[in-house]
């Protein structure tokens, strides 16, 4: 499994109805892509749930490194770097994937938390505990899925859940979910990634 996001942080002022209706006309062309386990089109607005800024940026969990790649250099992303500019794209290495308790319900809301790796730590028993944390955090109440990831060129972990109620139980930045495309969701590799 490996997860990527990028974000468009947009101005202020900005109308974000443009997002929603973008994602409402295009989200349904990622349903059934190839490779791709999930893509939460993923949104947050200034003033709300905490958010200091507007920004679109989607988050992905990929089955396969070709399905990342023909959304890539394919052509499909094009179409946002054509409405938005050419983001910064993050990529993590999966640690842990879990169904939450209300995996079936729709997600509502999803939650992002970057962590840095210290310095100094013993890695094994650092990962073994964020990758345990994961089951921690899907077995809450209201939780649809939640996934650990590392980056291991900068030394961040991310920490991503998708949640069925207004009331996410996670610390992070509070997303609004749009849309979720979710071809191979059933293929992500449950627990520990290693």
């Amino acid at each position: 499994m490996h997860a990527m996001q990028y974000e468009f942080t947009l101005p202020a002022d900005y109308d974000m109805g443009i997002v929603r209706s973008r994602v409402a006309r295009v989200a349904h062309l990622l349903d059934g892509w190839a490779g791709l386990g999930v893509k939460t089109y993923i949104m947050r607005e200034r003033g709300v749930h905490g958010s200091p800024v507007n920004q679109y940026g989607p988050f992905y969990l990929w089955n396969t490194m070709e399905g990342m790649n023909g959304f890539l250099w394919g052509g499909a992303f094009q179409r946002p770097v054509d409405d938005f500019g050419r983001p910064e794209i993050r990529q993590w290495s999966g640690l842990a994937y879990e169904e939450g308790t209300d995996a079936g319900s729709p997600a509502a809301f999803a939650v992002r938390r970057r962590q840095p790796v210290p310095d100094g730590v013993e890695l094994a028993s650092f990962m073994a505990d964020a990758a345990d944390g994961t089951g921690r955090l899907a077995a809450q109440d209201g939780a649809v899925l939640a996934v650990t990831a590392v980056d291991t060129r900068a030394w961040e972990l991310v920490h991503f859940s998708l949640w069925a109620q207004d009331a996410p139980r996670a610390e992070g930045d509070v997303f609004e979910v749009l849309h979720l495309s979710a071809p191979g969701r059933g293929g992500l590799p449950r627990g520990r990634q290693w």
